[in-house]
């Protein structure tokens, strides 16, 4: 007779997250083009509470990095933004799909503005939705902006920096070109030079604790 052993099934590892399939993937980017007003920074927020909080495709931290990478690049910042998630969850498939899900829903409804543009805003209650709206992509742009801020860690030793770069934007007119070239820049030198010295410092501490 064999020996009896407790079978107990193997518990499965803990999910990180939804797998994508390219219907979700493209609707879900459809309806985040479809719904978004006040251009691609107002979509920020619809995109990381579908991306991150709803489907956990990818974590918090990985969008901050992948927002400053396509504020980084040329182009429009919607297509940029869904186009490195898509690259990122499924490659070039993805990607397009993500791509495609984001401007589709522009092109149409601009298409129809072109058609009919005049006439609606002759029309006094559609001229007053528009009027209503702006304010409120105000508050869709700035929410985002917090949520980075707490995402990139700003504290108190290094809030100075967003603050100097939006002076620098605002009041001298600086081109965000040379923003984004000098704080590559300036991240580049500081991980060769002090972040080196950081994770020393940071060894020596647990090695005397």
């Amino acid at each position: 007779m064999r020996p009896k052993t407790d079978s107990q099934p193997i518990p499965a590892a803990p999910s990180k997250g939804e797998a994508w399939d390219g219907l979700t993937l493209f609707s879900t980017f459809f309806r985040i083009g479809l719904f978004t007003l006040g251009g691609g920074y107002a979509m920020i927020p619809i995109i990381e509470e579908e991306v991150v909080r709803k489907h956990k495709w990818i974590d918090s931290d990985l969008f901050v990095d992948l927002l400053a990478v396509a504020q980084s690049c040329p182009g429009v910042f919607a297509i940029n933004i869904s186009t490195f998630i898509g690259y990122k969850l499924g490659k070039t498939r993805a990607a397009l799909l993500a791509s495609l899900g984001t401007a589709l829903p522009s092109f149409i409804i601009i298409l129809l503005i072109a058609l009919f543009f005049h006439r609606l805003m002759d029309v006094g209650w559609i001229a007053a939705m528009f009027r209503g709206i702006r304010p409120a992509v105000v508050a869709l742009i700035a929410v985002p902006t917090f949520n980075m801020a707490k995402s990139a860690k700003i504290t108190l030793a290094n809030c100075w920096i967003p603050i100097v770069t939006a002076l620098l934007i605002w009041l001298l007119g600086v081109n965000p070109i040379y923003i984004i070239l000098a704080a590559a820049a300036a991240g580049l030198l500081y991980s060769m030079i002090i972040g080196p010295t950081d994770k020393t410092d940071n060894t020596d501490k647990d090695h005397t604790a």
